[in-house]
């Protein structure tokens, strides 16, 4: 448990601002304590009062014989910090600050916050908030919290930046039986936040399922690593409000301009496990599949339903959510058309039809859960004038038991008729949706969760070779030197080759003599290109020229292009006219690179070339998680690019190993020099045989 737990098993608690009052903050924490059966001291704090609720108060904390592990704060903000240094000098281990005023009434506050934080520190305290409703442990047991209702228990941890959602949730979780292990309210997060409770829940042993609600993370790279670790254990499972705002910046490339505001975090939670949920109700449809069922072993879905319309709509789910109809083995199907009516369907779905009682259930079901192609189940009812649904609810859990290897879930489409049977399959752990689409997608969060645990720890990194850091850090400061952000293409060809991307030649001229004589070294054809870190568009200004074949060619459109320039741009910077050896086309590719506030930078590849926006085929993957070359294909497979790459309708495939060794040598990059803001590859033309970057973009901050 670690240093949290002075916070959810101390030996003592005191409440400073301790109230004789029902119904103010003080009195309903002490109320609660004591309530919740906690076993240790409790000290109420109030120097006004002898006695709160039948408990003998202290005017101070110092005033305490024994030993204070833990202190409630629940006086007014302005008292906060003076509270908070006398629990440090008696020696309190852990705080709740349950008092708002703090850094979300702004400035004024955040001062005040970060002296709390600085008070903390000085003593060597933890502490949860401020402005928090408090922490909950059933196993201690513990309340300690302003809510009006205490978990009843069960295998979740519930994390809530929001302190009204936790105390809706708590409410709304003691009417349908979903119980929680732990429940902590973070506030302000201003020492102690989701990643701390996260490490916690995971180490714990009385918690099977994490469950969190955040509207942001602040140490993105301590959140990964702790994520991962932590979701290789159990379940963390996460609702991300917010997403319009995180991401609201203005982007100069072609890689930043794709990367959408939530796309970090979606990237960041795919990369480490987390399954995330998309709305409140599939936080709690998941924490509920989760907590009572295991992962099945593959991806194949089996359908058993006493109606046409909720089998087709299950069916459709379970296509849209990327997983697999179970394909019965042929004697399966065979008993399955001995045994049911001519009328059934046979195949999956299986439609035992509207006059199926638990009989038919029973048989059906245990022919399917047989099945060796089938890796869970979906039972669904409907009410009709003969549906059995206790007993065929008591079906189900037997036929649950006899295959423990493969979960099940049903979905009871009605009301009071079929209520009785969904409380039995709840009772006996078998999640029960109303509806067929919700236990779809938690089949497919269990099976995701499931593949994540089987894969293998990360190898160890490979150390690239080629790697020239001198280069490029000269480079970098030459840029900054010259007050300038964006790169020249002649420069960031130099820096992707002292990384080992294999770049087109470029070199920068500054007449047309020697843009001529360049391009006679070089060898033609030629490409030139305006060189300005004021122009993004060259194209748009006649700032480039192709298929350049002599060096009489190479001058006279060096002049073109300078007098276009000119024109348009009329002041703009001009450094000269770079020459760049004309390569064969090849499939084009774009890679590149944006960087995260919270999770550093992220690596973008997709099909390149003019239609990199129009047709938005690229994926992500976080940077530091590409050294690893599976994880690298996994974020090609993401694309139609990929298609193309392996061979598509009788072309020749391109060298796959060459553009995951650019990826990787491209998020190398990025990590080592994390100045790199945005920085795109485009087009990448990829060959048989290697590749070439033609046009490359970085911009440093």
């Amino acid at each position: 448990m670690g240093e949290l737990t002075s916070l959810f098993r101390p030996q003592s608690v005191a409440v400073v601002g301790a109230s004789r009052t029902p119904g103010k903050i003080g009195n309903a924490i002490v109320r609660n304590i004591i309530e919740s059966g906690y076993r240790g001291s409790i000290y109420p704090i109030n120097p006004r009062e002898k006695e709160i609720e039948g408990l003998a108060c202290y005017p101070a904390v110092s005033s305490v014989s024994g030993e204070v592990e833990l202190a409630v704060l629940s006086v007014p903000a302005g008292r906060v910090l003076e509270a908070a240094r006398e629990c440090g000098e008696a020696g309190v281990k852990a705080l709740i600050v349950v008092t708002a005023g703090f850094k979300e009434i702004g400035r004024e506050g955040m001062e005040l916050e970060k002296e709390l934080v600085e008070t903390c520190r000085t003593y060597g305290m933890r502490m949860l908030g401020p402005n928090c409703v408090g922490l909950m442990d059933a196993s201690t047991p513990l309340n300690a919290s302003f809510s009006s209702t205490f978990t009843t228990g069960g295998r979740i941890a519930f994390l809530s930046q929001s302190g009204a959602m936790l105390l809706a949730i708590l409410d709304w979780s003691s009417s349908v039986g979903l119980g929680f292990n732990k429940v902590v309210s973070l506030g302000n997060k201003a020492d102690l936040n989701e990643i701390d409770f996260i490490e916690d829940a995971a180490n714990d042993d009385y918690t099977r399922v994490i469950l969190c609600y955040i509207e942001d993370i602040v140490d993105g790279r301590r959140f990964l690593e702790v994520a991962s670790e932590a979701a290789r254990k159990k379940p963390v499972i996460v609702y991300k409000s917010g997403i319009s705002q995180s991401g609201a910046r203005a982007a100069s490339s072609h890689t930043g301009a794709l990367a959408g505001s939530d796309l970090a975090y979606e990237t960041a939670f795919n990369d480490c496990g987390i399954i995330r949920a998309h709305s409140m109700t599939e936080l709690f449809d998941l924490a509920v599949a989760f907590s009572r069922c295991i992962s099945p072993k593959g991806d194949r879905v089996a359908i058993i339903t006493n109606s046409g319309g909720p089998g087709i709509i299950a069916t459709d789910n379970v296509e849209l959510e990327g997983l697999h109809m179970a394909r019965f083995e042929k004697e399966t199907i065979e008993e399955l058309r001995a045994n049911l009516p001519g009328e059934a369907s046979i195949y999956n779905p299986v439609d035992v039809l509207g006059d199926a009682r638990s009989d038919r259930y029973k048989f059906a079901l245990n022919k399917v859960m047989d099945d060796p192609n089938v890796d869970s189940v979906l039972v669904l009812m409907c009410p009709t004038a003969v549906t059995e649904a206790e007993e065929t609810s008591r079906v189900i859990v037997e036929a649950r038991d006899a295959h423990p290897d493969k979960p099940v879930l049903a979905a009871y489409t009605g009301g009071a008729k079929l209520a009785g049977g969904a409380e039995i399959l709840s009772r006996a752990g078998i999640p029960c949706f109303t509806f067929p689409e919700p236990a779809v997608k938690c089949i497919k969060g269990l099976y995701n969760y499931g593949r994540y645990c089987q894969k293998q720890e990360r190898k160890e990194e490979k150390l690239l070779d080629g790697i020239d850091r001198k280069t490029v850090k000269a480079i970098f400061y030459d840029v900054i030197k010259d007050k300038r952000l964006t790169l020249l293409g002649s420069e960031a060809a130099e820096v992707a080759m002292a990384y080992g991307i294999p770049a087109a030649p470029i070199v920068l001229a500054t007449s047309p003599r020697e843009a001529a004589e360049v391009a006679e070294k070089m060898g033609f054809p030629v490409v030139l290109k305006v060189a300005s870190p004021r122009i993004q568009h060259k194209t748009d200004v006649g700032g480039v020229k192709i298929g350049l074949n002599s060096p009489e060619e190479v001058e006279k459109s060096f002049i073109e292009i300078m007098e276009s320039v000119s024109h348009y741009l009329p002041g703009v910077p001009v450094y000269g006219i770079e020459v760049q050896k004309m390569m064969p086309r090849g499939t084009e590719l774009i890679i590149g690179v944006t960087k995260d506030v919270q999770f550093g930078p992220l690596i973008a590849f997709g099909l390149g070339g003019i239609y990199v926006n129009l047709l938005k085929d690229v994926s992500f993957g976080l940077a530091q998680s590409l050294f690893d070359e599976q994880k690298i294909e996994e974020m090609i497979a993401r694309t139609k690019a990929y298609s193309l790459l392996k061979g598509y309708r009788g072309e020749a495939p391109r060298d796959f190993p060459a553009v995951i060794d650019v990826i990787k040598r491209v998020a190398r990059l990025s990590v080592d020099f994390p100045e790199i803001t945005e920085m795109d590859i485009n087009p990448v033309f990829a060959y048989e045989k290697g590749l070439s970057a033609l046009d490359i973009k970085i911009t440093i901050s």
